[in-house]
């Protein structure tokens, strides 16, 4: 039986301009509380942009971060971030690459270097609306839960695998495949962060139904007793997906989740 329902928002539950079938979510939501599901927001984005999608849902819980910041309005249940030894050493790595835009993301804040192109600063703002530029990465003091990079996509893979020799022991590359790269903190991803939520809920990942569609999301999709790839995945989510769904556009996870809270479980 389905005791939590997980999405990814980019790509997933969103469509291409950010937003979502609001009417239908309502009914679904009020399936939802009905039934006693959990309804919980799986995503590599930061968590202030992503409760400013659900400001009428208030019970929604947030794994954000790709699964290091775990919170609902009211508590925070896990708040995973680098040693700062660590940081020290993946800072130099990534900004020795060309062509990357970095992005550090921390528990307050997210950092551009004041340099930074002001188009691409205007782009990462929307998915990190708290956002600060910095003259150096060196002045942050904050707690640092990931780094984003943004790349030529051609080279997103070909990078994906660089960051995954030089980063051994330090921290793991993980990927949309469209230019978007999040280096994440080693054993911290969606999945583990649901198994986090999950034990606080006393919800095993067995009771858990994810829908995804990028890298981030493959340890998630198969890992949950009821894992949905998108139509518009990358193959190797599809792969490990138990089921399918259409595409983010045309609202793949509601019309899902619609079928699903009506299905005898």
């Amino acid at each position: 039986m389905i005791k939590l329902i997980a999405t990814d928002m980019d790509g997933t539950f969103l469509r291409h301009d950010m937003t979502y079938d609001e009417d239908k979510f309502a009914a679904i939501h009020d399936q939802l509380k009905q039934q006693g599901i959990r309804w919980v927001v799986a995503s590599g984005n930061q968590y202030y942009q992503l409760k400013s999608f659900f400001t009428k849902y208030p019970d929604t819980i947030y794994v954000a971060e790709n699964g290091a910041y775990i919170r609902d309005l009211k508590q925070t249940y896990a708040a995973h971030t680098f040693n700062p030894a660590v940081v020290a050493q993946i800072l130099p790595k990534l900004q020795a690459i060309p062509d990357l835009q970095l992005t550090v993301c921390g528990l307050r804040r997210a950092y551009v270097l004041t340099t930074e192109d002001p188009v691409h600063v205007a782009d990462v703002n929307r998915y990190y609306p708290e956002l600060a530029a910095v003259d150096s990465f060196d002045d942050i003091d904050d707690k640092v839960l990931k780094f984003a990079i943004t790349c030529p996509v051609e080279r997103t893979m070909e990078i994906v695998d660089q960051l995954r020799e030089e980063l051994v022991g330090l921290a793991v590359p993980t990927s949309s495949g469209h230019g978007d790269i999040d280096v994440i903190q080693i054993g911290t991803h969606k999945a583990a962060g649901l198994q986090e939520l999950g034990d606080i809920l006393g919800i095993g990942l067995n009771e858990m139904c994810a829908f995804g569609d990028g890298g981030n999301d493959l340890e998630m999709i198969r890992e949950v007793g009821l894992g949905v790839a998108m139509q518009n995945a990358q193959p190797d989510v599809k792969a490990v997906a138990d089921d399918q769904t259409t595409d983010n556009e045309s609202q793949g996870v509601l019309a899902f989740m619609a079928d699903l809270l009506v299905a005898p479980q």
